[in-house]
C-alpha cells in the first residue's frame, strides 16, 4: 500500500477527524465525548505548536489515517524519561471502516515510521500507548519497538517504548 502525507487543516478536516476520534474504536484517543468545536480547538492548538504536528495519511488522495509527531523533550513525555537528541514521539489513528483490509493498520504504522525516519535527524521514535492497548503493542513490536517500562501520565498508564532506525530496518528485513 502506498501512502502520502499532508499537513492536517484543523478547520477543513475537523468533521472527518471528529467522526474518527469520537468513534468507539478510537477509545484510546480519549476524545469520545468531544464536540466538533473541541476537535477543531485541539487541532488548532497542535497547528500552532512548534513541537507538535498533525498529518493526514492519504491513499489515492483520500485521507485514510491520522498521524501526530511531537518533540518528547517539549510535549507529552516531559519529565517522564530522559530524551536523547534525535528522539521523536508519534501517535497514529486508523479510522473505523465497514470493510476492513487485511494488513492495513500494519501498512499504516510502517508508512508512519518510514516517514519519520526520512528525516535524517530522527534517530529514535518514542511511543507511549495505554498499557491495556494490546493491539497497538503488537503492531509496535512488528515494526521494531522495544518496550522499556510503564510510566504514569496524567491521563493514563502508558508503556514507554522505543524504536531506533536500525531496529525498524531489522524488523522490515532491510539493510541499514
Amino acid at each position: 500500500m502506498t501512502f502520502t502525507f499532508r499537513t492536517l487543516d484543523p478547520l477543513k478536516d475537523a468533521e472527518l477527524l471528529h467522526a474518527w476520534v469520537t468513534h468507539p474504536k478510537a477509545a484510546f484517543w480519549m476524545m469520545q465525548d468531544a464536540s466538533l468545536v473541541d476537535v477543531e480547538r485541539a487541532y488548532m492548538e497542535i497547528a500552532a505548536d512548534e513541537h507538535h504536528h498533525a498529518l493526514l495519511g492519504l491513499q489515492g488522495g483520500v485521507p485514510v489515517f491520522l498521524m501526530e509527531k511531537y518533540d518528547p523533550a517539549h510535549r507529552e513525555l516531559v519529565g517522564l524519561y530522559e530524551p536523547r537528541p534525535g528522539d521523536i514521539g508519534m501517535h497514529f489513528l486508523t479510522p473505523p471502516t465497514d470493510r476492513p483490509v487485511r494488513g492495513f493498520t500494519r501498512s499504516v504504522i510502517t508508512a508512519v515510521m518510514a516517514h519519520l525516519f526520512e528525516d535524517p535527524a530522527v534517530q529514535r521514535v518514542v511511543v507511549e500507548p495505554d498499557v491495556s492497548n494490546k493491539a497497538v503493542h503488537a503492531l509496535n513490536e512488528a515494526v521494531g519497538f522495544v518496550p522499556e517500562r510503564e510510566i504514569q501520565k496524567p491521563e493514563k498508564k502508558a508503556l514507554l517504548s522505543f524504536c531506533t532506525r536500525d531496529q525498524f530496518c531489522a524488523a522490515r528485513g532491510v539493510a541499514v
